[in-house]
């Protein structure tokens, strides 16, 4: 029976961003030689330091390579000697708008032996999906300025949101809770009391795509109500599904209640194309080479990726790895005080999964 061989696209990107993909990677080739996979990887030289050496930022060729990836594997993008928004907009906005990675799938999962700030909860308390919007809504990139710079000016941001991208999120979220096959309850995150035309429309559409899936239970809470019941009661949720800019509040909620930014990943997904995984905590600047920063979130990301190109065994053999390095060997997730170097956090993943 020939390999399975996997063609992954890889931007390391800026600050530590090359170290933790370099342990994602090397994460990654134990995992292909215990379970007889190939990956094939092609890196991709995007970010900050491709953009003040040579002007790249993101061409239309790469733009048709990353196209006919399997997946892409992303470490960071933010660099501090380039203006704010110009990354963000021509990178990784762009990345997300071309490819129509129109769902960013963040899990919050709480792994024993991690420390969450929420007093009595534990990881039977914090295991849910928050499913985002990724291509319309704030980010869009509608508006405009009238009397720039003067006493009379005037900021319009627009936020746009299609019956066809609300309604593809919100039936990936209910085949979501369907395959999830936990609490079967969908969450709609919206703000129907003041946002009126964008939460009605969502409201609608979710309500008209639940009469088809008659055994997932549903839900509506405002976005605020929310934040503070993702507080005192996570374990009241199941799968989330919002718009963009609240799904880009509530994921950061989610990542301090799991044990922070050294343990969050996430997706950018087209179901019908490819799917880029990260983690979500940046580019670290002040860490960069000093070996110091924890790669932890970059391997959740790896393990995230293997099992949406639908590698299950595989997927299933790299997460118990975490779980036993999360609970048995480090001893913090923040940079400098997980009791071992980037590297070494690396090869005890490695080792987990060899054994």
């Amino acid at each position: 029976m020939p390999m399975k061989s996997y063609k992954i696209g890889v931007i390391p990107g800026d600050g530590t961003g090359p170290e933790v993909v370099a342990e994602g990677l090397k994460v990654l080739r134990a995992l292909a030689g215990r379970c007889g996979l190939a990956f094939e990887f092609k890196e991709i030289p995007l970010g900050g330091e491709a953009y003040l050496k040579k002007g790249i930022l993101l061409p239309q060729d790469v733009i048709e390579a990353l196209r006919e990836m399997d997946a892409i594997y992303l470490g960071a993008i933010g660099h501090p000697d380039v203006k704010p928004g110009i990354l963000e907009r021509e990178v990784l906005l762009k990345l997300r708008f071309e490819l129509d990675l129109y769902i960013n799938l963040r899990p919050v999962s709480l792994y024993p032996g991690v420390q969450t700030p929420l007093r009595g909860k534990g990881p039977e308390h914090i295991d849910f999906l928050v499913v985002r919007e990724n291509t319309e809504g704030l980010y869009a990139g509608g508006g405009a300025f009238f009397k720039k710079g003067t006493a009379d000016e005037i900021a319009i941001q627009e936020s746009v949101s299609t019956r066809k991208g609300v309604e593809r999120c919100i039936r990936y979220a209910f085949e979501l809770c369907r395959r999830r096959n936990k609490r079967k309850h969908l969450t709609l995150c919206g703000k129907t009391n003041v946002l009126v035309y964008e939460s009605d429309l969502w409201y609608r559409v979710f309500q008209e795509v639940g009469s088809e899936y008659p055994d997932i239970e549903t839900g509506y809470q405002h976005v605020d109500a929310l934040c503070m019941w993702m507080i005192k009661n996570p374990e009241s949720f199941d799968v989330i599904v919002t718009n963009n800019m609240f799904g880009d509040i509530i994921t950061d909620v989610g990542a301090i209640i799991q044990g922070g930014l050294g343990i969050a990943a996430g997706g950018n997904i087209n179901p019908e194309g490819t799917a880029m995984f990260e983690p979500i905590g940046g580019s670290a600047p002040k860490y960069t080479g000093l070996n110091k920063i924890n790669p932890m979130a970059a391997i959740v990301a790896a393990q995230m990726m293997v099992d949406h190109v639908g590698e299950k065994e595989a997927s299933a053999i790299l997460l118990e790895a975490i779980k036993a390095v999360l609970k048995n060997d480090l001893k913090g997730l923040d940079a400098g005080k997980m009791g071992f170097t980037t590297k070494e956090v690396g090869d005890l993943v490695v080792k987990h999964i060899k054994e």
